[in-house]
């Protein structure tokens, strides 16, 4: 039986993704670290706008804070997708433009809490 065929411009990715825009770490032990901007994550990978874009293929990690605490959470990446994001200003005068990166989870730290506590906002 043929499987049907695509619908254009219809959703092709596997995970939902979480539409939030947060402050993240990027660590490299090639390239240092560098604070992006992460938004569009999901349970695959995520988009970072960040001054600084690595190779393609460059492995990092990616520090994620939480909140009102110390703890972090950290996840290891690839970079898959350079981008260059042009948009209209503010007075619509003149165009700017951000660049980002598509980053695919490789995996995260083992070492996660088991649970949060229960008075602990996460978004």
């Amino acid at each position: 039986m043929k499987s049907p065929a695509p619908v254009p411009g219809a959703e092709k990715r596997i995970h939902l993704r979480f539409d939030k825009i947060f402050s993240v770490v990027l660590g490299s032990e090639l390239y240092g670290e560098t604070i992006a901007v992460a938004r569009n994550i999901s349970a695959g990978g995520m988009l970072v706008q960040s001054n600084d874009i690595l190779p393609l293929g460059s492995v990092v990690t990616v520090h994620f804070q939480i909140g009102d605490s110390d703890d972090e959470i950290v996840a290891r990446a690839e970079v898959k997708h350079h981008l260059c994001l042009n948009f209209a200003g503010a007075g619509g005068d003149e165009p700017l433009s951000a660049r980002g990166m598509g980053l695919r989870f490789i995996d995260f730290d083992e070492n996660l809490p088991l649970s949060l506590p229960a008075s602990r906002v996460l978004h």
